[in-house]
């Protein structure tokens, strides 16, 4: 490990934040520090702050978000109160948990070379810390695309390479997994954890605990309503935080959760595909290429079923957004068809699939526009031409689902990341579509909260079938009845969780990374003959 030098980078002090017309505090009496080389880890339910933290150390709180603020933040021993925000960039480089709002160039190497060119570094220097940024984070090929067509994984990994070009003494992640695939976090923490040992300070806030552990971070926060409840070693973190709040490592739960009382076993209205049925919809010989690009999805066959519960598994950049959008009408076959109840997408509008598929995107960004929470949930049954009573059924629903009580009538687009995918999907839910598909439906998300929606969801009668894309290999052991791996833009698995999951050639070559939860439950599938969750796990009687 290089040398660093031990005067802390970065210094909180007492640091508190309201925002403008909000009543209560976001963060309160908030203190800590980072000296360069060191790792923080700062896990904490979503709208507990973490974001509202983040925006007060990179200058954002109080130049673009205003309210009232006290305590202070101090960058190399200066307080960033005296300071311009280009000052605070120069020393702060941020990846925000939607790269979405990241990213401006048209073209990959343009928005790597972004930040260089507002420096007026030398167009040598530039192209030069830009290839290497990239090659560091293995998007080399992505050089020349346009960042518009690219995966929200590879959009994350662009951001992020757009930030390391800078060379920033902290490097300041806000949700940096999301939108990865398992061996792309992997390989982007193992990164980290290099820029550390060099000498970078690197401030984590993620959700995923359990990945970030294994990179050894150098200590933890835990954040609960605005205030610091834990504040130690990452080891001892895994140990005070309540396992069904964080998503820990299956062993750590199995331990906690034997000594509690076993949980309720839901009974899902969906989960078994019902044979002898019409297909709900209908892939046949689909491929699709963008106008510019080479061929996105190469002559897929599938079905999707009335009772099926899908998890679509796949590297970023294989396809699976572009294979659901086929389903959705937003985007058509350049050959095959897709058949929606029976009648070719190229003669349905967008609207008329949308009483049959509802899709959450995977930036909310791209579905909200409403004033309000209320009223971006009515809109869907809205315009379906659903009664008034219904709409306000379906609405009070969503909200309940969706731990959305209380921001009725907050504007969607000035919520937490992690809110604003919540309202999102709400916002399908209460369009009653007969599939639902969702992408990347946990980003943004703690664990407790995507537990208990995932939960309800499959409780709900209303949907013949469930899509999701994720990158989470746990929330196909836990909920999916059926997995389907896309890979350079084909099918290369599809079959019964248990099938797929234990086939590590596909995994591997998927870049998908087997958790210690799909582990645990291929040890005990002989005894259990199902997929279950750790504190199901726990109680199992073969397992007492």
């Amino acid at each position: 490990m290089a040398m660093v030098d031990q005067a802390p980078l970065l210094q909180v002090e007492n640091l508190s934040f309201r925002y403008r017309d909000r009543p209560d505090y976001a963060i309160r009496e908030i203190t800590f520090n980072i000296k360069p080389g060191e790792v923080l880890l700062l896990a904490g339910p979503s709208g507990c702050g973490k974001t509202t933290l983040a925006r007060c150390i990179n200058g954002l709180i109080p130049r673009s978000y205003k309210g009232e603020m006290s305590g202070r933040v101090l960058l190399r021993g200066q307080d960033t109160a005296g300071m311009s925000l280009a000052q605070i960039s120069q020393n702060v480089g941020t990846v925000l948990q939607d790269p979405e709002r990241q990213i401006l160039g048209t073209k990959v190497i343009n928005e790597v070379a972004f930040g260089l060119e507002n420096l007026g570094l030398p167009r040598e220097e530039i192209l030069a810390r830009a290839d290497a940024a990239m090659e560091h984070l293995g998007i080399s090929g992505l050089h020349d695309r346009d960042t518009f067509n690219l995966s929200g994984g590879e959009k994350q990994k662009v951001a992020l390479a757009g930030v390391l070009a800078m060379e920033p003494g902290l490097l300041l992640l806000d949700e940096p997994l999301a939108s990865l695939d398992p061996a792309s976090g992997l390989e982007a923490l193992a990164l980290i954890r290099n820029l550390a040992d060099d000498g970078m300070a690197i401030l984590i806030i993620e959700h995923r605990v359990e990945d970030v552990l294994k990179v050894s971070p150098d200590w933890g926060l835990f954040m609960m309503g605005g205030e610091i409840q834990y504040d130690g070693s990452a080891a001892g973190l895994a140990e005070a935080v309540d396992y069904r709040e964080v998503k820990l490592p299956a062993q750590i739960v199995l331990e906690r959760a034997a000594v509690d009382p076993s949980p309720v076993r839901l009974e899902p209205l969906l989960g078994k595909a019902k044979a002898d049925s019409e297909p709900l919809v209908q892939f046949d010989h689909v491929s699709f290429s963008y106008e510019q690009g080479s061929e996105v999805l190469h002559d897929i066959s599938l079905a999707i079923n009335p009772g099926d519960v899908i998890a679509i598994l796949g590297p970023n950049g294989a396809g699976k957004t572009t294979l659901v959008k086929q389903a959705i009408g937003l985007l058509k076959p350049k050959s095959g068809e897709v058949l929606v109840g029976g009648r070719d997408t190229h003669d349905l509008s967008v609207a008329e699939i949308a009483s049959t598929l509802g899709y959450v995107f995977q930036s909310p960004s791209h579905m909200l526009f409403a004033p309000s929470v209320s009223a971006e949930l009515a809109f869907g049954p809205n315009n379906l031409g659903h009664p008034p009573e219904e709409i306000k059924k379906e609405v009070q629903e969503a909200i309940d689902i969706m731990n959305l009580s209380g921001m009725e009538e907050d504007p969607p687009l000035a919520l937490s990341f992690g809110q604003q995918k919540r309202v999102s999907i709400g916002a399908v839910l209460a369009m009653r579509s007969k599939i639902l598909v969702m992408d990347e439906p946990t980003a943004g998300q703690d664990y407790k909260n995507y537990m208990d929606f995932m939960d309800s969801i499959l409780l709900l009668p209303s949907f013949d079938a469930i899509l999701f894309i994720t990158h989470d290999i746990d929330l196909a052991v836990v909920y999916a009845n059926r997995v389907i791996v896309i890979d350079h833009g084909r099918v290369v698995g599809d079959g019964r969780p248990q099938d797929v999951l234990s086939d590590y050639e596909i995994l591997e070559s998927s870049r998908l990374v087997p958790t210690s939860l799909l582990d645990v439950n291929l040890e005990m599938f002989d005894r259990t003959q199902c997929f279950m969750r750790a504190e199901a796990l726990a109680h199992f009687p073969s397992n007492i």
